[in-house]
């Protein structure tokens, strides 16, 4: 959250920037389970705070452990290996709209996986309606230009793909420059 103001608390802008954390948590050490059972799971969130609480939220889902009888083990935040190089992304995801549950398979091109996982929240809160809550990211994969499904991801993937200008105005200098000229400019090259 950013606020445009200092005196308003209303005039604040929500932009979504992630973090992609490594939960390690387990429950705690009994009688019954000295050594119990390490889960690491690969949380987007925007902070660290939201990171637990989802990692807890999915654990709890999973296997029969809840945060008042488990334990956070660590917390490492995960950064991209080539941050400056363009890859494509699948992402797997499940949510939750007005009608039911469903899983769906989609495609991003970005430079991290960060990027990509921002994108499918914005896609999915304007395609579908779809809030941060009720969006489960399933599994997050770099996959290879021939792997590559959707067409949309497709038509960015040919070689030498230029997005001509066609219609352009001349910059002409100040000094040059007509207010009122006999004909209309000419605009495509």
């Amino acid at each position: 959250m950013f606020p445009l103001s200092n005196n308003s608390n209303y005039d604040t802008i929500y932009k979504m920037y992630l973090t992609e954390y490594q939960v390690v948590g387990r429950k705690l050490p009994s009688a019954q389970e000295v050594a119990p059972k390490l889960f690491r799971m690969r949380i987007f969130a925007p902070n660290v705070v939201v990171a637990k609480s989802r990692f807890w939220y999915f654990l709890k889902k999973l296997r029969k452990v809840k945060k008042a009888a488990g334990e956070i083990v660590s917390v490492n935040v995960i950064s991209e290996k080539r941050p400056e190089q363009i890859k494509n992304f699948g992402i797997w995801i499940r949510y939750d709209s007005r009608s039911g549950t469903h899983n769906m398979y989609k495609e991003y091109r970005a430079l991290r996986r960060v990027e990509a996982v921002e994108q499918c929240y914005q896609d999915m809160a304007a395609r579908h309606r779809a809030r941060f809550r009720s969006v489960q990211i399933i599994r997050v994969a770099e996959i290879n230009d021939a792997d590559v499904r959707r067409q949309y991801i497709k038509q960015l993937l040919t070689p030498k793909l230029s997005f001509p200008l066609p219609h352009r105005l001349a910059n002409v200098d100040k000094k040059h420059r007509a207010l009122f000229i006999a004909k209309r400019p000419t605009t495509f090259y």
